[in-house]
């Protein structure tokens, strides 16, 4: 029953990821609103009922995901008295840190996941850190600067400048939007292309060991770390 609470909360907060997406492309209304505030409420009565079962509540309240519970809370409730505090929405995109400890347990119920770790881990934070990238810009640029009217406008200036690709035609207005700019431009110099290489060239391959059937083993590994066998892991640097 746990582990099925698990995948319903993951399952949640996709949900309210993909209602964040289409929501950009139409007014910041009443019902947008509305949806948000039950959003709010469904998270609030799962920190409640956290808190509740804790035997040091309080101790309970300061983990990290809690706190960053509390402030989605206030994000997705909050604007429904004015548009002052809708811009914080993009803290929902921390929500998806807190799924990426399901990894977990996916890891313990499906095979792909076992076999491929490393990679998914990789492709989850990438995703993660474009998302949170993504809304933060949305959020700060939208009905300030014409070019960003909806996510997908963020997106692109995002995946733009994080490639250092930079077309040019989407740019960010202000002070605190130059800064964003930069920000964006020295992670993409950096964790953004770590990342990927990650994602594409992954730490851990598939070679079994011939004397104990060992099958995930470092790119570079010359022993195998279960048994001390010799490898002949093939590589660029092989004819």
């Amino acid at each position: 029953m746990a582990i099925r609470f698990r995948y319903m909360l993951l399952a949640f907060d996709l949900t309210t990821i993909v209602f964040l997406i289409a929501s950009s492309f139409f007014d910041y209304g009443l019902y947008v609103k509305l949806v948000d505030a039950l959003f709010g409420v469904i998270i609030l009565a799962d920190l409640v009922a956290r808190l509740w079962l804790s035997k040091r509540p309080l101790r309970e309240m300061l983990r990290f995901f809690n706190v960053i519970d509390v402030l989605v809370v206030i994000s997705l409730i909050m604007p429904l008295t004015g548009e002052g505090l809708a811009f914080m929405r993009v803290v929902r995109m921390l929500r998806l840190l807190q799924s990426h400890q399901i990894l977990k347990q996916l890891r313990n119920d499906v095979q792909f996941f076992r076999d491929r770790e490393s990679t998914i881990k990789a492709a989850i934070n990438l995703t993660c850190f474009i998302f949170f990238t993504t809304a933060l810009v949305f959020e700060t640029q939208r009905g300030i600067n014409p070019g960003i009217q909806n996510y997908v406008d963020a997106a692109y200036f995002t995946i733009a400048t994080l490639t250092t690709t930079g077309f040019g035609d989407v740019t960010l207005v202000g002070p605190f939007g130059k800064l964003i700019s930069i920000a964006i431009m020295i992670f993409g110099v950096s964790l953004f292309l770590r990342l990927v290489q990650v994602v594409l060239r992954p730490a851990k391959v598939d070679y079994t060991c011939t004397h104990c059937g060992f099958s995930r083993h470092d790119r570079d590994a010359v022993h195998c770390k279960a048994c001390g066998n010799l490898l002949a892991i093939k590589d660029e640097g092989r004819d």
